[in-house]
Parts: C-alpha cells; sequence; structure tokens
C-alpha cells in the first residue's frame, strides 16, 4: 500500500479556518476567561478605591497602592510563565490610569482610559458594521488563518454582523452607566469603580457566550455544505 495520509481527503475539502471552527474550541466562552484577566480588570482599580475611601482621599499614596498591586499582578504572571503581552498589557493599562489621574489632581481620572477604550472600540465596531466588514469576523479570521474569505458566506457574514451589535450594545451600555458617574465626580467614585468592575470581564463572558450562539450555526452549515461539495477521494492505488 502506497502512503498516505488517512487525513488529507477531509482536509483538501475542508478549508483549515473551517476545522478550526468546526471544533468549537476557539469559541468556548473559558478560552477568553481566566484568572488573571479578572484580576488585571478589576483588583488594581479597586484597590485604588479602598485605600482612597479609607485613607481620607489621599490620592498619591492610593495610586501607588495600585501600582503596587500591578506589579505584584505581573510578578505573579511571569513567575507563572504567562505570555510576556499579557504581563506587560495589564501593568501597562495601571500606569496609564494613574499616570493620568496624578496629572489631573481628579481621582475618577483613573477610570478615564477605560472610558475612552470603550469609546474607540464601539465606534470601531459600528463603522465595520456600516461598512459591512464586521469587526468580529476580521478578529476571528485573523485569529483561525481563515483571512477574509468569510465575506463570500452570507450566512457568516450576517452571523458576524449580528454578533458584532452585541458588542456594540455592550460598550455603549457600559458608557451609558459609568460615563455619568465619571462626570459626578469623586463622591461617586465606589459607584463607578463597582460599575467598572460587574460590567468588564462578567459582562464580556456573558457577550462572548451569546456571540458564540450566533456564530456557531452558521459554521457548522458552512462546514456541511463544503463537506457535500467536496469531490469524491479516489482509494489508494495498491502497490503491484
Amino acid at each position: 500500500m502506497s502512503q498516505s495520509d488517512p487525513g488529507a481527503p477531509e482536509r483538501a475539502g475542508r478549508p483549515s479556518w473551517v476545522q478550526a471552527i468546526a471544533a468549537d474550541e476557539r469559541f468556548r466562552p473559558k478560552d477568553v476567561l481566566g484568572p488573571a484577566a479578572l484580576l488585571d480588570a478589576g483588583l488594581p482599580l479597586a484597590i485604588f478605591t479602598v485605600v482612597y475611601t479609607a485613607a481620607g482621599r489621599d490620592l498619591t499614596l492610593s495610586l501607588w497602592v495600585a501600582l503596587a498591586s500591578g506589579v505584584v499582578l505581573a510578578v505573579v504572571r511571569l513567575l507563572r510563565k504567562e505570555p510576556l503581552q499579557n504581563v506587560i498589557a495589564g501593568f501597562l493599562g495601571v500606569g496609564i490610569a494613574a499616570f493620568m489621574a496624578n496629572r489631573t489632581g481628579r481621582a475618577e481620572d483613573v477610570f478615564l482610559p477605560g472610558l475612552l477604550i470603550n469609546v474607540g472600540y464601539g465606534l470601531a465596531y459600528l463603522v465595520s458594521i456600516i461598512a459591512r466588514w464586521p469587526l468580529l469576523g476580521v478578529f476571528v479570521g485573523l485569529v483561525t488563518g481563515q483571512g477574509m474569505g468569510w465575506r463570500r458566506d452570507p450566512a457568516l457574514l450576517r452571523a458576524y454582523t449580528q454578533a458584532s451589535l452585541l458588542w456594540v450594545g455592550m460598550f455603549a451600555l457600559r458608557l451609558a452607566v459609568q460615563v455619568p458617574l465619571y462626570l459626578s465626580g469623586e463622591d461617586q467614585i465606589g459607584w463607578l469603580a463597582g460599575a467598572r468592575l460587574v460590567m468588564s470581564w462578567p459582562l464580556f463572558l456573558l457577550v462572548a457566550y451569546l456571540s458564540w450562539l450566533i456564530i456557531r450555526p452558521a459554521y457548522r452549515a458552512h462546514q456541511e455544505r463544503e463537506a457535500a461539495a467536496a469531490p469524491p477521494t479516489k482509494p489508494d492505488a495498491v502497490d503491484g
């Protein structure tokens, strides 16, 4: 018998990105939510708020404590040999927030970078939907190696558009709740910190799960169509 890869016919009939999505592994919510992400999202600013309130609104002390907690998280992630970009991103976020609050002298400005990020992402998703290039599809295409071929499938394009609308709604909801609290000044900083914590990863997880529910059927249908359209494979030749 000639040597052959038993999985070759299937791979030849299905693009690699279809196989990746059909396996569902890349769309499991547990893959986008981990303890380190939860800590990075809420712990430094939560500590800042507690210290700021307990220390008589001492901004300098509160900022240093928040930065110290960010350093501790970075060291822990380095010791756990987690990706360096996660360590840098986590600490950089805390550092930028502390820098802005220190420059303005307003404690609530420690939350300003997060608000601006939500504005930027919300607008980017909205514009991408209007242009019929839903950003969620672009991101997933890059991650899975699919590229932009998903735009040729109306069902996938529609699924990406619907899922991207969920993300626009998430960013808009965060801003609708947190901006009024931010504009109220330091008197509402405790409520602002609580809202940010609740609406960060818990809300992100919910939207990611709903997006997965929307996208997965389109991928399964696409997989079935690809399998039905694939040419029949020839049996291996028998060596004489």
